[in-house]
This record gives structure tokens, sequence and C-alpha cells, in this order.
């Protein structure tokens, strides 16, 4: 297979979800559900976003940007569908922190706040994990999250992934430096859940 197949032929299935690469022709069911989020329910969910600026045209480089960030493995992103009505649930990424000797990602995970509560978090985050083993080749993989997302912790352990550590003063967000929790999963732990 080659690398460009690899990347943008990527694709995992459970009885109830899709997760793929988006496409151009996603346009309007990705458009649709982004509008139908509710307010936000808390700090770390974004609720309702402006839309304004995400024309078609918009959209169609978002998933040209999506394809290049995949052949230089800086990034590989996955659109979450519900396959018994195609509906967009949500978006799962991998960023490469370091190949080589390391082969170490970070996963990021979103799912629209109308379609939480269904369990569509912890079986897109499961089948994205067999991925990035399996397909994408990484030995381990990091959660950061803000130490009061009690929902993406809950989350991280409901697929499996261990507490490390907590990293102080990580990420600049809400105005200053935040520390985050770290959740990992390597390809040896996997094996084991």
């Amino acid at each position: 297979m080659s690398k460009k197949e690899k990347t943008f032929d990527l694709c995992a299935e459970s009885d109830r979800l899709i997760l793929r690469p988006l496409e151009e022709e996603d346009y309007k069911n990705w458009l649709t559900e982004f509008k139908a989020r509710k307010p936000s329910h808390h700090r770390h969910d974004e609720g309702k976003r402006d839309m304004s600026i995400c024309s078609e045209n918009w959209f169609v480089n978002l998933v040209k940007k999506h394809q290049q960030l995949a052949l230089t493995d800086e990034s590989h992103i996955f659109a979450v569908f519900r396959k018994k009505d195609g509906k967009h649930l949500g978006m799962v990424d991998f960023s490469t922190l370091e190949r080589n000797d390391f082969q170490w990602g970070r996963i990021g995970y979103m799912i629209h706040n109308q379609h939480w509560k269904n369990g569509y978090g912890h079986e897109s985050v499961k089948l994205a994990v067999d991925l990035a083993f399996n397909e994408l080749k990484f030995h381990r993989i990091e959660a950061h999250i803000n130490t009061d997302n009690e929902a993406s912790i809950r989350l991280a352990k409901s697929v499996g992934m261990s507490y490390e550590c907590t990293r102080k003063g990580f990420i600049y967000e809400f105005g200053g430096w935040t520390d985050n929790l770290i959740y990992y999963m390597n390809s040896n732990t996997k094996e084991s859940i």
C-alpha cells in the first residue's frame, strides 16, 4: 500500500460508527451538525460556533489541508459518522510528536454536544486507537487533558489509558499557562486490555 493510499483510505468501523478522513462531499453534513450544536455545557465545551466563514470552498481547502498534514505525518484527522444515517458526530485526531525510536503521538477527540451521552466518544476513540497502533504504527499515544475536564478524563480511562503525570504550566490557554494531566497507552499495554 502506498503512503498516499494508507493516508487517505484509512477507515475503521464498529457496529454503529465509521471513522475516516473528511471528504469534500461531507460539507453539508459536517456544517449541519456544527450548526446544530447546543450552547456550551462547561468551559471545555465550545458549544455553538460561528460558522459564517465555513463556505464550501473553505471546507474543500480544509479537506486538502487535512490530506497534506497526513501525507507529511504531522496529523491524522478522522471524522466520526453514525452508520445508520451518516450524521457527522465529531472528530478524532492524532498529532505526531516524534517518530524514529519513539513512535509517539498525541490524541485529541471531540463529539458534538448534541450527541453526548450515547457512548460515541468511547466507541470512536477505541476505533481510533486501533488505527493508531495497527495502521499509523505509533507505539505510544498520549492524551493531554485539563485538570478539570472530568468528561475527557473519564473517556481516556474508559478506553484503557493510564494516568502518568501532571505537566505543570504545559499549555497556554484561558489567558495563562495551565497544567495538563497526561494519560497514555502504548502498544504493549494495549494488548493486555
